[in-house]
């Protein structure tokens, strides 16, 4: 699709080791990883050779601005912005502690768990 030329940037949204290597792989010259998904993991970058002699980056994201829930919710309410497919599991205010459980362990592969009142 670049025509060889490799992407300027990729994302990984996951934080999974296997989505960082090949979203580095397919990188171009001066190409910049951008790790959005949030690991305990260490970070290994396994194409040490080529990704050196291609010039390309790393760089972190976390999250968003404050006032961007504001723009979310505002969204959301006009019709504009459906989340619904982006909800895994509607749970249970009092079942709070299992569904971090279930985040921390990638347990049903959990994408967004509303907690319920």
């Amino acid at each position: 699709a670049t025509g060889g030329r490799g992407l300027d940037f990729a994302f990984d949204c996951a934080g999974v080791p296997a989505v960082r290597d090949q979203a580095a792989s397919v990188l171009g010259l001066g190409g910049s990883l951008i790790l959005v998904g949030i690991t305990p993991r260490p970070l290994t970058i396994t194409e040490g050779l080529t990704f050196n002699y291609l010039q390309k980056q790393v760089r972190g994201h976390y999250g968003g601005f404050p006032e961007s829930v504001s723009e979310l919710v505002q969204l959301t309410a006009a019709g504009r912005l459906d989340l619904a497919p982006s909800i895994t599991d509607h749970i249970p205010l009092i079942d709070a502690a299992d569904a971090v459980h279930r985040l921390e362990n990638k347990i049903g592969d959990p994408i967004r768990l509303i907690l319920v009142p």
